[in-house]
């Protein structure tokens, strides 16, 4: 193997294991709260289950993101050299981990209160995180596809036959516009000013990662369809 390659792959495992820090932690830490470790909320309550059933399913919901998020760095995703810095390690496992403890100390409290309308609105906001979820991976395929469908040439990515890509008709981005949208109905779904703040910060950044995105087809491409925004349908 020429020597050149063996770097490139060595970054790629490295850039490979930074992932599945940033996204394994959350996990982790989510579960430290979950199980009600002494140290978080007193010998008192060490160990025991909340009573509320929203409390239990936002635990699920919040492993299935960070395991669909693992999965898909090890079987989905597919890196570019220099896909993202090697330093910037350190402030995403702070975002991430840090966010986590902090949405997860106040879901998890003994003294938390479900949401104000009740089973209706855990019920509609799980719908719409799982409609969010699947349509974040299908987008996540779709964007693999392109990188290995054998064409040297470089294509925008482009609407398939599964409904969830659907959205590529309108925005560059829509894998972030479904992860925005996990988030918004976590949110809903727990009620909880922390993960609000998430998401607010979260929707900042991918607006930002998309409206550079968005500008780079547009460069790159002539034909690049005009109708599509960067990650919010005819707005932005």
């Amino acid at each position: 193997m020429p020597k050149h390659s063996h770097f490139l792959e060595t970054d790629y495992f490295l850039l490979l294991q930074v992932f599945l820090t940033e996204y394994a932690g959350p996990l982790f830490v989510y579960f430290l709260f979950y199980f009600r470790m002494p140290f978080f909320y007193g010998l008192a309550k060490a160990f025991t289950s909340s009573p509320h059933s929203v409390v239990h399913l936002a635990c699920c919901c919040h492993s299935f993101h960070y395991i669909k998020r693992l999965i898909e760095t090890i079987f989905v995703h597919r890196f570019s050299h220099g896909t993202m810095p090697l330093k910037s390690i350190v402030k995403n496992c702070f975002y991430y981990w840090g966010f986590a403890a902090w949405l997860a100390y106040y879901i998890n409290h003994p003294l938390y209160t479900p949401p104000s309308y009740g089973k209706k609105q855990i019920s509609l906001s799980m719908i719409m995180f799982l409609i969010c979820e699947t349509g974040n991976f299908s987008i996540h395929i779709a964007l693999s596809n392109l990188k290995i469908d054998g064409s040297r040439s470089r294509r925008y990515p482009f609407p398939t036959r599964n409904p969830f890509t659907w959205l590529f008709f309108f925005v560059s981005c829509p894998n972030y516009t479904y992860e925005v949208g996990s988030w918004i109905s976590f949110t809903v779904m727990t009620q909880c000013v922390p993960v609000g703040l998430f998401t607010l910060i979260g929707f900042i950044q991918m607006t930002i990662w998309a409206k550079e995105k968005h500008h780079r087809y547009i460069r790159e491409f002539k034909d690049y369809p005009r109708i599509r925004m960067s990650i919010i349908p005819f707005l932005l």
